[in-house]
């Protein structure tokens, strides 16, 4: 099965490199342009992240689409950390000492470390395939954020690498092949840059 992973397109908050988790901020106007300058109009579904700058992307790109949110496709939380970008928490002790340890612990005020947002967004993402598969579907597309993207490709991609390398630029993302490996596993059989 073919699978298009893709990220959305820039916020104002992504544009000056903050921390954007649950905060539910919009496409900024120049993000709204970049994404309309791929669309694939004739796609039928698109699997979205309920936040609103993942579900503008999809309306965007895949104008003619049937979008079904999925909850657990949302950006990890931050914490206290959502909205501020790296720079402006240089001084800040725990913020140094949650990056020290690779960003995996859950963040001060965050709900989820690392480890547990990945196994949410991976059952999630082995169910829809499980069920696109069972309906004849030969095309999987997902319209959501790094976070998503870096847990899915970080789970399943070979060669393996540490989950921040798969990080895609915004309205980026990979096109893959999956095969199913046994009864809920599934692989990454070849996937390429989109």
């Amino acid at each position: 099965m073919n699978v298009l992973l893709l990220r959305h397109a820039r916020t104002q908050s992504n544009a000056r490199k903050a921390y954007l988790g649950l905060t539910d901020e919009p496409l900024s106007t120049e993000g709204a342009k970049f994404a309309a300058e791929i669309q694939y109009p004739s796609e039928r579904k698109v699997y979205v992240s309920p936040m609103k700058r993942a579900i503008q992307t999809a309306e965007i790109c895949f104008p003619n689409a049937e979008r079904r949110i999925v909850p657990e496709f949302r950006e990890m939380d931050f914490g206290i950390f959502d909205g501020r970008s790296a720079a402006e928490m240089s001084d800040d002790p725990e913020f140094t000492a949650w990056t020290a340890r690779n960003c995996e612990p859950t963040p001060p005020g965050g709900s989820e470390s690392w480890a547990q947002y990945r196994a949410m967004v991976c059952g999630a993402f082995r169910r829809l395939a499980e069920e696109h598969l069972s309906l004849g579907g030969d095309r999987l597309i997902i319209v959501a954020h790094g976070g998503t993207i870096m847990a899915i490709m970080s789970e399943y991609a070979k060669p393996e690498k540490p989950y921040y390398m798969w990080n895609p630029r915004h309205r980026s993302g990979y096109e893959l092949s999956i095969v199913k490996t046994g009864p809920e596993s599934w692989s990454i059989s070849g996937w390429t840059s989109v």
